[in-house]
């Protein structure tokens, strides 16, 4: 493959984030104080630098699990296009009759957003495309969505009682749902994401704060390396919309930013990304693969009653819109109880006393799950 860049440069930029992202102080387990509440010292972390590294979330056992269902999802990949109905094997392709199409695939090592008007225009400037190897595919799979339906072992992440007390810590106990995807970065092939802000609509919002657009939570189920994953720019949710073009026109047109620290994880190991900092992702022309179960949450007083940006244009989040979506919440915390009988699971608060409602069985897999995510909250 060509590099559009001088590749000694660029390890030189990956060694020197890398070294600079395990330098901080905002990497390690998860941990409570004496009251049971998030310890101070990780919100301190978090809010300072806008993201905040969690080692070791799933153990073994788990994360095997994760991997194992996780592949076998890929493998059911429409092929060789979007287009396909089929997977490689010939098999019909998961999830081609729901209302959404779960598949976003792109030509390998391509920007598929960067400096187009998609997704409302965030993603400014387009990132540089090398020129994948000539036997590549002519398209992979990059983003999976609508994951609470597609995977069981995702489905008992969402529902992991620490990561939900960590959402109640940063976001209020009535905080709500975002979106539940994959991120896919195959080695060699997996595409970029051009840099960019998740949050859209608050920019201009009298009471704007640095958390008012949530935050995502990213599993790292192989890992995650300065060549094949995110990285951010510190600080950057406290700054308001950033004029990205500008940065890199400073830089000479280079996207490798100066001051951006890439999310180092080990298999197991889960990051918090506010919404607002400024990130975004190279061209995976590594030898490793990045697959990230990505989710995340909103303030209820964020998205009550305005006008989204996913689930189609003009979507009104209004109070029965907010709790449908939100029992999938409940839905994941049985599912999770259910399958990991030693822990104690975590009380939704909108939803406390409902627990029979949201048993997880075959019903509520239809009456909930099944295409959950015409109902996603995107601000």
């Amino acid at each position: 493959m060509t590099l559009d860049v001088g590749e000694l440069s660029t390890k030189d930029y990956y060694a020197t984030g890398q070294e600079a992202a395990l330098a901080m102080n905002n990497r390690g387990p998860i941990r409570f104080a004496a009251d049971g509440a998030v310890h101070p010292d990780i919100l301190a972390a978090y809010w300072e630098h806008g993201f905040y590294v969690f080692e070791n979330v799933v153990d073994g056992g788990e994360l095997a699990e994760l991997q194992v269902e996780i592949d076998a999802l890929l493998e059911r990949a429409p092929y060789p296009t979007k287009r396909s109905t089929i997977d490689k094997q010939g098999r019909p392709a998961l999830g081609i009759d729901f209302e959404i199409n779960p598949w976003l695939m792109t030509k390998p090592l391509s920007d598929p957003w960067g400096g187009k008007s998609l997704l409302n225009g965030r993603h400014q400037v387009k990132m540089h495309e090398p020129t994948p190897d000539s036997d590549a595919p002519a398209e992979v799979p990059f983003l999976v969505s609508g994951c609470l339906e597609l995977s069981e072992a995702f489905l008992r992440v969402y529902g992991h009682p620490d990561l939900l007390r960590i959402a109640e810590a940063v976001n209020g106990p009535d905080f709500t749902p975002f979106n539940e995807v994959l991120f896919v970065k195959e080695p060699g092939l997996g595409p970029s994401v051009a840099w960019h802000q998740d949050g859209q609509i608050h920019w201009d919002n009298p009471d704007w704060n640095p958390g008012i657009h949530g935050f995502n939570f990213q599993l790292q189920l192989w890992g995650s390396t300065p060549g094949n994953g995110v990285w951010v720019m510190p600080g950057s949710h406290t700054s308001g919309k950033v004029d990205i073009k500008k940065l890199v026109d400073q830089n000479d047109g280079d996207q490798r930013l100066p001051g951006a620290i890439p999310l180092v994880c080990g298999p197991g190991d889960l990051t918090m990304t506010n919404r607002q900092t400024l990130h975004g992702s190279f061209p995976n022309t590594s030898p490793d693969r990045r697959v990230t179960v990505n989710f995340g949450f909103h303030r209820y007083s964020s998205v009550i009653n305005q006008h989204g940006m996913l689930s189609g244009e003009g979507s009104f989040y209004d109070e029965d819109y907010v709790t449908e979506r939100c029992r999938t919440i409940a839905l994941a915390i049985d599912a999770r109880a259910q399958h990991f009988r030693d822990e104690t699971p975590y009380v939704y608060a909108p939803l406390a006393g409902q627990e029979n409602q949201h048993r997880y069985c075959p019903e509520t897999r239809a009456s909930i799950l099944r295409n959950y995510n015409r109902r996603d909250i995107g601000i």
